[in-house]
């Protein structure tokens, strides 16, 4: 291990690998050639706060230590949208992005190279980054060097052995804080290499733990949930050393697949991007939270977290808003946070714990609650992502059914004033790139999409997916088709098929035609449409059938192009 403010100024072999680029490794000598070059260019720019929009993870790196070697101040966005920037306007003086670094040279260089003359770094150069939280409001996290430095080193310690030479692999970005410490800063000090490639789907990891041999995959919840159900998951040689998750908590279904196919659950981390990594879990093991090396943990009067850390750049409690029960080991369990309490009818209710009960039923494997304006009260509105069970449940009895037997199974815990009046059904949360859950996106799914359909539910079973689809009679196709008598056009049931299906279908990138199309029965404003999406991966096909009640009323097979 070496300090992350000495990477530049003290001797490191340059054979040290540090990027895994297809079927080659880029060097410390490399690296560091690369880190002069963008110094040069930096230094001339008499912008302090520069916001770094750089997708290529070898560039950001490089970028990213070139301006600490300048005394200037990087910014890390949370996203490159021109929107999100514009909002950012006073954070920063000027962007450097992928265009900027591609008129310097290549990397490349020999061992020698990292002899030349010693680029100090102040270790308590400051850092910003931006967190959404809870709100969806950019937040700014301003940070230094030394804190990421002490972080580093503990993950070597708690882990360093584990992952041993494996080469970093990654499907989490890295300009969130997780990204940037196990992609990227963790890497470099440890001096083992991270892969320059984003690995969304099974088949990508396969494909580049081919190349890279050992590998460490660092990953969030909602895509480990995704990939057990996945072509390919089943396949990853040689197997990953280990999978780490953070951002989150991984469902018990999905930590309890990687341990059968694996060996181990993912190991998962607990934190925030002002504390930094708490504790960590391995479900296999136990649900229970356990403290990450060096860290102290307490419980306050009122239930809160407080957290002494090296992670936190001083030496006293830090106060989260996330209640916890303490256990004799020491390890301990999470209680929602302390701030989503929320007034209905008068009574205060909180929002964790109805998830909480929620979660317990034996349907549920997630669940997310949120206030929804009423014309003349507040209700509360469900989002529930069910496990196999309830999928089964769903599929055999329906989806009002099974929203009566989970307002019962609350109804034993909570008033009847604070029961979910609305309920959907999602085959994942919307969890956003970190991992996070944002209220905004929560409050979203009860809402018409952008085409005007109501997604009521969305569940995989028995390898389709399943819908109820609300047709809102205020839906602007009715117009004229036809007065007197409106029907939803025929062509707006296909729109939302290959829409929804282009969207969960693994492999459909867009639909070159469709056969077999049917229409049986006509859709009137109101109704609640089923719809099956029945993948058939082999011959690149999705068959689509929508039902309203016992009737069918259309049906087709989509034949897709442009797939993988």
């Amino acid at each position: 291990m070496i300090a992350l403010h000495d990477l530049l100024a003290v001797p490191r072999d340059g054979r040290t690998p540090v990027c895994a680029d297809g079927g080659a490794v880029l060097d410390f000598a490399a690296f560091d050639a690369r880190v002069r070059a963008c110094v040069a260019t930096l230094r001339e720019r008499p912008a302090q706060r520069v916001a770094l929009c750089i997708d290529d993870p070898f560039d950001f790196a490089c970028a990213l230590f070139a301006l600490f070697a300048c005394d200037k101040e990087p910014v890390i966005p949370a996203s490159s949208n021109p929107g999100y920037l514009a909002a950012l306007a006073d954070a920063y003086d000027t962007i450097v992005t992928d265009a900027d670094l591609s008129a310097l040279p290549a990397a490349g260089g020999n061992a020698a190279d990292s002899a030349r003359d010693a680029l100090p770094i102040d270790p308590l150069a400051p850092l910003t980054l931006y967190t959404s939280g809870s709100s969806g409001a950019p937040k700014p996290i301003r940070k230094t060097l030394a804190q990421f430095n002490a972080e580093v080193h503990t993950l070597e310690k708690q882990w360093g052995a584990l992952v041993g030479a494996a080469t970093m692999l990654a499907s989490v970005p890295h300009h969130h804080i997780y990204g940037l410490l196990f992609r990227v800063m963790w890497p470099l000090a440890a001096g083992r290499a991270f892969d320059r490639a984003t690995c969304a789907e099974p088949h990508q990891l396969a494909a580049r733990l081919a190349l890279c041999g050992a590998g460490a995959v660092v990953s969030s919840p909602a895509q480990l949930a995704r990939w057990p159900d996945l072509a390919g998951f089943d396949a990853l040689a040689p197997a990953p050393c280990v999978f780490f998750s953070s951002g989150g908590p991984l469902a018990a279904e999905a930590a309890l697949a990687y341990s059968r196919q694996y060996g181990g659950a993912p190991i998962e981390i607990y934190g925030s991007t002002e504390t930094g990594g708490i504790a960590w879990r391995q479900q296999d093991d136990s649900d229970a939270w356990q403290p990450v090396h060096g860290i102290d943990i307490r419980r306050e009067g009122d239930g809160a977290l407080a957290v002494r850390s090296p992670h936190l750049g001083h030496d006293d409690w830090h106060r989260t808003d996330d209640a916890i029960l303490v256990g004799e080991d020491g390890r301990f369990r999470l209680q929602g946070r302390l701030d989503r309490v929320v007034k209905l009818d008068g009574k205060r209710v909180s929002l964790p714990e109805i998830e909480a009960q929620l979660a317990r039923h034996p349907f549920v494997a997630q669940a997310a609650l949120t206030p929804l304006r009423g014309a003349s009260r507040d209700r509360l509105g469900a989002l529930v992502v069910l496990n196999e069970a309830g999928s089964e449940a769903f599929c055999a009895q329906g989806r009002v059914a099974l929203a009566k037997i989970l307002r019962r199974h609350l109804a034993a815990y909570a008033d009847a004033v604070v029961l979910p009046r609305r309920w959907r059904f999602h085959a994942a949360m919307p969890f956003d790139a970190r991992g996070k859950l944002p209220a905004a996106a929560v409050a979203a799914v009860f809402e018409a999409r952008e085409e005007g359909v109501e997604v009521l539910a969305q569940v995989r079973h028995g390898g389709a997916l399943h819908y109820d689809l609300r047709v809102p009679p205020t839906l602007v196709h009715f117009a004229g088709h036809f007065p007197g008598l409106a029907i939803l056009p025929g062509v707006v049931q296909i729109d939302w098929a290959m829409k929804l299906a282009a969207e969960q279908v693994e492999g459909v990138r867009e639909i070159a035609s469709i056969d077999r199309l049917k229409f049986m029965a006509p859709v009137p404003p109101g109704a609640v449409l089923q719809l099956t999406l029945a993948p058939d991966a082999a011959r690149g096909r999705v068959r689509f059938a929508y039902r309203l009640g016992e009737r069918e009323c259309a049906s087709g097979i989509f034949v897709c192009g442009g797939r993988p």
